[in-house]
């Protein structure tokens, strides 16, 4: 038998699948075809609304929304689209993720730490490992990579990509890109400097640093193909990011 613990007040839809493990709080409600990892908690009070697939080992905190239909005029209600979000996630209180609009799903990666009032919207799709602290807000079809970090009360514009390792200052706007590696703030918002105490965390340090510092230099100064820049796995990554496309356009940088 399964080993999910449902408590009585809440409301579980039958056509809803829940692992072994899963720990449902008093008076959360869980719609039809959702699917729970094990060993996943959703908190008291908590909404999962339908279409969403959740991975193992997540903690719901109370008053999260998961789910609902995404804030776009023109969104079809009888579409079926999604919110997936994979493993070993904290979803603190009152945040809110919604649905996709598109065949595309609503993504979230594994080993975030999502903190109160946070809001992700349709179509965005989030890395591992990512930070965000409280009052960040996401616009649609955002694209956000790997272990960055939001301080406090983030907006980020619709369409924006932000790079892996970026370190977002606390109450600024992103409306354009920001590049993998960097530290953004300010009004507009600019790139500082690279994010050194995130790549040192993560291993990136001597020459390895040391190329990517005049790869940064470079792109600041224009050049952006890092024509004559010894490849790395840093270097690949920029150039393979720049390439891609962009909706918004790149933030542009402190004169330092």
């Amino acid at each position: 038998m399964s080993s999910v613990d449902i408590h009585p007040t809440a409301i579980v839809s039958p056509h809803a699948s829940l692992a072994d493990g899963v720990v449902v709080k008093p008076y959360a409600i869980i719609e039809d075809n959702v699917e729970i990892g094990e060993n996943t908690v959703i908190g008291p009070h908590a909404v999962i609304h339908q279409y969403v697939r959740m991975g193992a080992g997540n903690k719901i905190h109370a008053h999260a929304m998961i789910g609902d239909l995404p804030q776009d005029l023109s969104f079809d209600q009888s579409s079926e689209t999604w919110v997936e979000i994979k493993d070993n996630n904290v979803i603190r209180e009152n945040v809110t993720i919604h649905r996709a609009t598109t065949a595309e799903v609503t993504r979230v990666g594994s080993d975030c730490y999502i903190m109160t009032n946070v809001h992700i919207g349709h179509d965005c799709q989030l890395g591992n490992g990512i930070i965000m602290a409280s009052n960040t807000g996401l616009g649609g079809h955002t694209q956000i990579g790997d272990k960055v970090v939001f301080g406090a009360a983030v907006g980020v514009h619709q369409f924006a990509r932000i790079g892996s390792y970026v370190m977002c200052a606390g109450m600024i706007a992103i409306r354009k890109d920001v590049m993998p590696y960097t530290m953004v703030a300010g009004e507009p918002a600019k790139h500082y400097r690279l994010n050194t105490v995130g790549l040192r965390r993560s291993g990136v340090k001597g020459q390895n640093y040391k190329t990517l510092e005049k790869a940064y230099r470079e792109i600041r100064s224009g050049n952006k193909s890092l024509e004559g820049i010894e490849e790395t796995e840093q270097t690949l990554h920029l150039k393979e990011w720049l390439g891609a496309d962009s909706k918004r356009g790149l933030s542009g940088f402190l004169k330092e």
